[in-house]
């Protein structure tokens, strides 16, 4: 059964500009894993746009509450290239409030758009 759905598209040059005008904030929205690519290198930034836009959906997916730390909830690639969800703390309490328990997640940039859906299954 589906619990929620979110949608959301964030564009490259304009969350770029965020990062490099505030210092930290890319700390303050990503866990280090999500900011590296596997061989350590900084990972790109229309790659970490589709990223926070994966995480705007989710929390519309939970109703968009109050409270949701940036950081509890981690988007990571498995070996197959699928992009998934992983969770914790104040995202974690609020899916287990709604019963959530899977998500899919897909993300995408083209043309200096990055966009993610994800959906919460219960």
């Amino acid at each position: 059964m589906i619990i929620g759905v979110g949608i959301d598209v964030a564009e490259v040059d304009r969350f770029r500009a965020s990062l490099e005008r505030t210092p930290g904030l890319a700390d303050r929205l990503f866990v280090e894993r999500e900011l590296l690519l596997p061989g350590g290198e900084r990972r790109g930034i229309a790659s970490l746009a589709a990223r926070f836009a994966a995480k705007e959906a989710l929390a519309k997916a939970l109703g968009a509450p109050a409270g949701l730390h940036w950081t509890d909830a981690e988007v990571y690639v498995e070996d197959s290239g699928q992009p998934r969800l992983r969770v914790r703390g104040t995202v974690a309490a609020r899916a287990a409030e709604l019963g959530v328990r899977g998500w899919h997640v897909s993300l995408s940039h083209d043309a200096g758009i990055a966009s993610a859906v994800v959906i919460a299954e219960g």
